[in-house]
């Protein structure tokens, strides 16, 4: 009996140690309007901006849709770390190319960069010629 216990602990452990290990995926999200921009923005515009943060490689995947910008969008960008109503620098570009909406894009981003971002630190915001600073922002955030 002790031997058939022994063996069925040691089937178990072994199951235990081959199981994969799954990365940790948050779901983030930002509702960019033209009052979130500092200083706000008198504009139509809106959109929507829905991420995807990897823990484990430290990617962030991104999907934005938008609509009535002033004109075509000329820039966009996450930013950070600054919490809502301040300014920052830009953390990641994304490729003038991919600028009509739908925008998809992804980057690997920096042990500090990962911090910022999950502490609610970065925000998204496109840029139009009518408004070269950004016409529509959002603070991006956990989607729960």
């Amino acid at each position: 009996m002790h031997s058939r216990r022994l063996a069925n602990l040691t089937l178990l452990l072994m199951s235990l140690t081959s199981v994969p290990a799954f990365a940790d995926s948050v779901v983030l999200q930002a509702n960019l309007q033209p009052s979130s921009e500092v200083p706000p923005r008198v504009s139509k515009g809106h959109g929507v901006l829905k991420a995807t943060f990897d823990t484990t490689t430290k990617t962030l995947q991104w999907n934005v849709t938008y609509a009535d910008l002033s004109g075509p969008a000329t820039m966009a960008h996450f930013h950070g770390p600054a919490p809502v109503g301040q300014n920052a620098k830009v953390q990641v570009p994304i490729d003038k190319n991919a600028l009509p909406s739908p925008i998809n894009g992804e980057a690997t981003l920096s042990e500090e960069q990962a911090t910022e971002l999950m502490a609610g630190k970065y925000y998204f915001n496109i840029h139009t010629e009518t408004n070269p600073t950004g016409e529509i922002r959002g603070q991006v955030m956990p989607a729960n």
